[in-house]
């Protein structure tokens, strides 16, 4: 992952203080007020009318004999404490003062403490009349501390929430950390070169776009590929999610959005990007709250923000969804998202390149062959591909060892792409005989059949939910599928039901999954890609927004009932048509099918090679040609 860097240069550990703490400041000085008033308010000994009330001239008298441990003074009273701990009181004549009496004698070694009321009355006053308004704003500010981000952000309407990478930072993301995607990145090279050469442009009165819309399968490196973008042209970079300018107060996400624009033209030539935009850009108009929404305020204020930039300012929006199909069209519309860039799933190359980036900072064994990993993970996003690696070397490290190993990266694909393994799942010996026939059963049918994929591995060790696997992998990437194609899937999808059958009479439980991803196959022949030799090339259902929204506003699909009732006839007749096949196959297969079953059973695990020595002559081909049905 890119280095994030802060404009903020001071120390390391330098932690500045928060305004959220301030109650806790008021709270500190209004506890320190109160100790200063017992500190500096005289200490009251008891009540003056249960003390021994004594004449002036005998006190004097008694203190210059030194039958005292303390006199003190308050005004007019005069307290004198014995040692045996009584305390007389007598009172000042008026007029007379302290050195009248003789309280300053130096030859006294009673000591004489005088007690000034001034200060002692300022404290008061400032207790009595500023501690409760103290101790109110400090209680108001603490409860607006506690209503949490969402309530403070009443308190700071409008602030964007968007984190900022200068262009000053020591490590960027360039192209070159984004590996594949050549396409892509050329498409996006006319926009960084806009950013650094907008003259060239303006001269001959070409506009840069607007904007530039990401969309692609989850992991596939948008957000990456966004900052890349950014590390070239070398301009700062915005971002923020498109979930961050919704919020439970009405105009708070406008006001954000003209606080995120207003500090891009501050800094232009720059760069906004808005992950998930999908999450306030869909479509005006379907929902609870019509028009007028929070969500519908904010997209509107997006809109207006971007077909109002002025000529000269080099401010350029990027977005990235997985849903472009719910987008408002508004917002896809020539003058704000111009650019459309579709980030697809990497190629066979795309991701020997990404794996060869993720393992610069990892020491490899000698025997990793990037290749070969990358022939086995079709289907695997950027993402998928970046923890596999960090699988592999958690591996390595688990078993105390400095390198990772060809062995270690095999293991994390089956563990990122099945689940993990799961020994203390044990299964008694006829749950074992029954797995193994399964799999067995999806293995044979799919090297007999000549469009399915080849059988990388078969395993009755359960991995996930399922108690046994067998794994298909394709030689190389494909982008098209034909009927045919379709139609030996979902026999080997079956053939572990078939297997359980012809073998044990009965079925398990164990096919309900392959039998509802046959279903699904054959559902989308049917209604998506118009394979139904009864129905014909119609297309039933709806991919638009409408079709997203329509369940859950209730709505009916867009046929009859009496089409529905001949699309499950035709579903079923796939099905069954599959069946047909598949039991015909295993039972010309009979004896090869029990022969793998019980090697699988001593074995658990049957590799490529070790599977692809029951059909002698095999080589490359697919099967011995027996029983292709």
């Amino acid at each position: 992952m890119p280095h994030q860097n802060h404009q903020n240069h001071q120390h390391p550990h330098f932690k500045p203080p928060r305004r959220g703490n301030s109650f806790m400041y008021v709270l500190v000085f209004a506890l320190l007020l109160t100790v200063a008033y017992y500190l500096f308010t005289p200490q009251q000994y008891t009540d003056d009318s249960k003390l021994t009330e004594i004449p002036i001239s005998q006190l004097v008298q008694e203190y210059r004999s030194g039958q005292y441990t303390g006199i003190e003074i308050k005004n007019s009273k005069i307290y004198a404490m014995t040692e045996d701990g009584k305390t007389f009181l007598a009172y000042r004549p008026e007029g007379e003062s302290i050195t009248d009496l003789g309280f300053n004698n130096p030859s006294v070694l009673t000591p004489v403490t005088i007690v000034s009321t001034e200060a002692s009355a300022f404290w008061l006053s400032v207790l009595s009349n500023w501690l409760p308004i103290i101790l109110f704003i400090a209680l108001i500010i603490f409860m607006a501390k506690q209503l949490g981000k969402g309530a403070s952000s009443a308190f700071s309407f409008g602030k964007s929430q968007a984190r900022v990478y200068s262009k000053d930072a020591k490590k960027r993301t360039t192209f070159k950390d984004v590996a594949g995607m050549d396409e892509s990145k050329e498409e996006l090279m006319e926009v960084v070169d806009f950013l650094k050469h907008p003259k060239k442009y303006t001269k001959i009165g070409a506009k840069i776009p607007r904007g530039v819309l990401l969309f692609g399968a989850p992991g596939t490196g948008k957000t990456l590929l966004s900052r890349a973008v950014a590390g070239e042209a070398d301009v700062p970079f915005f971002s923020i999610s498109g979930s961050e300018f919704v919020e439970m107060f009405v105009g708070v996400g406008a006001s954000r959005v003209r606080d995120l624009f207003q500090k891009a033209k501050r800094n232009a030539p720059c760069i906004i990007f808005i992950d998930e935009i999908d999450a306030v850009g869909r479509q005006r108009g379907f929902g609870m709250g019509g028009g007028h929404d929070e969500r519908e305020q904010t997209l509107n204020q997006i809109l207006a923000e971007m077909d109002g930039f002025e000529k000269d300012t080099n401010v350029i929006v990027m977005a990235a969804t997985n849903r472009p199909d719910v987008l408002d069209a508004a917002l896809l519309r020539p003058g704000r998202f111009d650019r459309r860039v579709v980030i697809d799933m990497p190629n066979l190359v795309e991701r020997e390149a990404i794996l060869e980036v993720h393992s610069r900072n990892k020491p490899l064994d000698k025997t990793v062959d990037l290749k070969k990993i990358a022939q086995q993970t079709p289907g695997f996003s950027g993402a998928d591909l970046e923890n596999l690696f960090n699988e592999a070397a958690i591996l390595a490290a688990k078993k105390d060892r400095t390198k990772v190993k060809q062995s270690d990266l095999e293991y994390s694909i089956e563990k990122v792409g099945l689940g993990p393994e799961k020994k203390s799942r044990r299964l008694t010996d006829e749950e074992k005989e029954i797995t193994a026939y399964h799999e067995v059963g999806h293995a044979l049918v799919g090297t007999l059949l000549p469009k399915c994929d080849p059988v990388h591995k078969v395993s009755i060790i359960s991995r996930g939910m399922a108690l046994g696997v067998t794994w298909f992998l394709p030689e190389e990437d494909k982008h098209l599928k034909s009927v045919s194609k379709f139609k030996d899937e979902l026999c080997s999808l079956v053939g572990g039901y078939v297997s359980e059958k012809l073998t044990f009479g009965e079925v398990t439980t164990g096919a309900s999954n392959d039998l509802q991803r046959a279903t699904e196959i054959a559902r989308s022949m049917v209604m998506e890609y118009g394979m139904s030799e009864d129905l014909g090339p119609v297309i039933f259902g709806e991919k638009s927004m409408a079709r997203f929204l329509g369940t859950e506003l209730g709505s009916k699909p867009n046929y009859s009932e009496e089409v529905a009732a001949k699309i499950d006839a035709a579903v079923a007749k796939l099905i069954d048509e599959a069946i047909k096949r598949t039991t015909k196959l295993l039972t010309d297969n009979k004896a090869l099918l029990k022969e793998i079953s019980k090697a699988l059973l001593k074995k658990e695990v049957l590799n490529k090679e070790e599977f692809d020595n029951f059909f002698p002559g095999k080589g490359k081909g697919k099967g011995k040609g027996k029983g292709k049905g």
